[in-house]
């Protein structure tokens, strides 16, 4: 069924009439003219065919493009679907909300003429089809739940029997916030990957493959947590024919990974300073320091790794 919009009107008036040239912050038309019989009427926006004595005609324009059928008051259309938009426009790309946050969402009715009419966002249903959203309310606005890591969803609304869904990233900002797993110093993301979803072993403290390292230091070394071969390991071996020298020789060595060599002569104090003077190797996930100073009574050494 055709649906009206836009009504107009024609009315007759005696002898040939002539409007003078005007403009407006939306429009501009040079001249037209109308004559008493109610016949051609012209502009540089549209032109138009009318008929006074059975009230039709055709009238067309260009910008924004329009078409008014003749034998009839209005401009006619059909419904041909629903689409789901931002209420503050945008691309596809903006399609976006972070971690916790909302975001407004409308919606406009597509016509048979290629065009589109507004809709109110309360005349439609909206509901979650799908991702990290906690809910949608009846106005449109989309409320995100937390996530480990950019996540993939999407909103559905109807109107009129047509229904429509809108793809939203849901955007992590915050990499320590999820679940179980929020604020214990470990990236949620680096959990979820290892140990799933809720995971008690996932622990920053844990040693799910029981090789004496925790997850903390794994992560900070790059380690497999739930694999037993995989660990960070430093050896001490003399140098031959340098009686006086040791190298410190470690594995594995990243380069998203900043490793410093420390040394102490005296472990119940607890004092360790960073070892100078030595010269570096590395040969691939293998690096050598070499101590040009380690004899004496004791000397330990400890590698200290951090990750920006």
């Amino acid at each position: 069924m055709k649906t009206s919009h836009l009504v107009w009107f024609l009315t007759g008036l005696a002898g040939q009439l002539h409007a003078e040239p005007r403009t407006s912050a939306n429009y501009s038309i040079s001249a037209d003219t109308l004559d008493a019989g109610g016949g051609p009427a012209a502009s540089v926006s549209y032109k138009e065919n009318a008929s006074l004595g059975t009230i039709s005609g055709v009238a067309s324009a260009s910008d924004p493009v329009h078409l008014l059928k003749a034998g009839f008051l209005a401009r006619l259309y059909d419904a041909t679907g629903v689409q789901l938009v931002l209420a503050t426009g945008g691309l596809a790309a903006d399609y976006a909300v972070s971690e916790g946050g909302t975001l407004q969402l409308a919606a406009v009715q597509e016509l048979d003429d290629a065009t589109f009419l507004p809709l109110a966002a309360a005349s439609v249903t909206w509901s979650v089809a799908s991702g990290p959203l906690t809910s949608v309310s009846p106005t449109g606005l989309a409320a995100a739940g937390l996530v480990y890591q950019d996540t993939a969803a999407a909103v559905s609304g109807s109107f009129g029997g047509f229904t429509a869904t809108l793809p939203i990233t849901v955007q992590n900002v915050n990499p320590d916030d999820f679940g179980s797993y929020a604020a214990d110093g470990l990236p949620d993301g680096w959990q979820v990957q290892y140990f799933g979803v809720g995971n008690p072993q996932a622990a920053p403290g844990a040693d799910a493959s029981g090789t004496g390292q925790t997850n903390l230091f794994k992560y900070t070394a790059g380690l497999d947590p739930t694999d037993p071969a995989s660990r960070f390991t430093l050896e001490i071996e003399p140098v031959i024919g340098q009686a006086e020298e040791k190298e410190i020789v470690f594995t594995p060595v990243f380069l998203d990974r900043t490793y410093v060599v420390e040394y102490s002569t005296d472990l119940v104090g607890g004092v360790w300073l960073p070892l100078a003077g030595g010269q570096a190797s590395t040969l691939g996930a293998v690096r050598t320091v070499t101590d040009p100073a380690a004899p004496g009574p004791a000397k330990f050494y400890r590698v200290r790794i951090s990750k920006p």
